[in-house]
């Protein structure tokens, strides 16, 4: 299991164990973390589930794909740690990795 830190907009974080070969996303909606929707169930058709990740953590994930990099202009407040949640495969490399979720996603 792989430990994913989610940091919610008030400073408040949660801790989520992850099998490995999970996306994000659907760890995030399986443990109920506010702000983490899914909508599309992970098919890249959405935004619900824009995080930020610690700029310590930007260079272990893949690059973003250009459908991504499209998708995230359809959500709020996207920075340069901007990343959909569903396009991060967790890997044991992530193990306590840091996201941050957007107070515009509440």
């Amino acid at each position: 299991m792989v430990t994913i830190i989610f940091k919610h907009p008030d400073g408040e974080e949660t801790r989520v164990d992850s099998p490995v070969g999970e996306t994000v996303m659907r760890v995030a909606v399986e443990a109920g973390i506010p702000g983490i929707v899914g909508d599309c169930g992970g098919n890249l058709s959405c935004a619900t589930c824009h995080c930020y990740v610690d700029p310590a953590w930007g260079s272990s994930l893949p690059n973003m794909s250009a459908d991504e990099e499209t998708m995230l202009e359809s959500a709020l407040d996207v920075t340069l740690e901007s990343r959909l949640s569903c396009q991060i495969v967790v890997t044991a490399e992530l193990e306590g990795i840091r996201l941050m979720i957007p107070e515009s996603s509440l």
